[in-house]
C-alpha cells in the first residue's frame, strides 16, 4: 500500500511570501486545515490553521480592527511557517507516513518527488480510509474474533468456509504481543506461533452466521461474534457560523 494510491494529488500550496490574510482565505474557501508552503515551487515549510490562530488572537485584543487587518496583511507565511517539515515520497508504504504521523503527533504529510516539488498531501483521514478499506466493514457487518495457535491452523480455518460454501471479504492478523493466553494446556506451542485473527465473512443471514460462529468455536478460541450496523450512523452537528 503506497502513499501514491492513498494520498490527496490535487493539493494547494501558497508561496512563502504569500500574506497570512490570504492564507486565511484560501483555508476557509477551501475548507483545508493545512498549507505546504513553497519556496521556488519547491516545499520550504507548512502552515496549519493552528498556526495561523495561535498569530491571530493576541492581536485583536491590542489593535483595531484596521490595524490587525494591515499587520496580517503584511505578515507572510514564512514568518509563521514549520521549516523543513517532515514529508513522504509516493512510493513510500501507507504504514510508513502513518507512523510518521503517529510518533511525531502531526495529523498530515506532504508528499514531494526526488527534486522536492509537492505532488500530493497525506492526511490522518486517508489512512482511517485506507483502514476502514481494508477492514472490509462496508460490504459486511459480521466481524469475528479468533485465536489461532500455528499458522497450519490456516487451513482448517478456510475449510470451513469453504465447507459452508462463504467468502471472506476481509482477513486481518496480529502476533503474538496482541494474542490473548491460551487456555488449553494441551495446546503447548511456543508464543511466537500464536495470531490473534479478525474476519469479516461475505453478508449473510443471521442463522448461516450462526452457524459459522458454531464451527469455528469447535476448533478455534472465539473471543467474540458481531454485526454492526453503519446504515444509520450518528451525524455530526455542524454550528451556524
Amino acid at each position: 500500500m503506497l502513499v501514491k494510491d492513498w494520498m490527496s494529488e490535487h493539493v494547494i500550496t501558497l508561496d512563502e511570501n504569500t500574506s497570512i490574510m490570504k492564507a486565511i482565505q484560501v483555508l476557509k474557501e477551501h475548507k483545508i486545515r493545512r498549507i505546504p508552503v513553497t519556496r521556488d515551487g519547491k516545499l520550504s515549510g507548512i502552515v496549519t490553521d493552528r498556526d495561523i490562530k495561535e498569530v491571530t488572537p493576541s492581536k485583536i485584543t491590542t489593535f483595531e480592527v484596521h490595524e490587525l487587518y494591515y499587520l496580517l496583511s503584511e505578515l507572510k507565511l514564512k514568518d509563521i511557517m514549520t521549516k523543513d517539515p517532515i514529508t513522504v515520497y509516493p512510493d513510500d508504504t501507507v504504514e510508513y507516513a502513518a507512523v510518521l504521523m503517529l510518533e511525531n503527533k502531526i495529523s498530515g504529510l506532504p508528499v514531494i518527488n526526488r527534486e522536492g516539488y509537492v505532488v500530493g498531501i497525506i492526511t490522518q483521514t486517508d489512512i482511517f480510509k485506507l483502514f476502514v478499506n481494508i477492514t472490509g466493514i462496508y460490504y459486511s457487518p459480521y466481524q469475528i474474533s479468533l485465536l489461532i495457535n500455528h499458522p497450519n491452523e490456516l487451513t482448517e480455518l478456510f475449510e470451513i468456509f469453504k465447507k459452508l460454501g462463504l467468502s471472506l471479504y476481509s482477513f486481518l492478523t496480529w502476533k503474538e504481543e496482541m494474542a490473548f493466553p491460551i487456555e488449553d494446556d494441551q495446546k503447548e506451542l511456543k508464543s511466537e506461533h500464536k495470531r490473534l485473527v479478525f474476519i469479516r465473512p461475505e453478508e449473510i443471514n443471521k442463522e448461516k452466521f450462526e452457524i459459522l460462529t458454531e464451527e469455528l468455536k469447535k476448533k478455534f478460541k472465539v473471543f467474540y461474534a458481531i454485526k454492526e450496523d453503519i446504515s444509520k450512523l450518528p451525524q455530526r452537528k455542524i454550528s451556524e457560523e
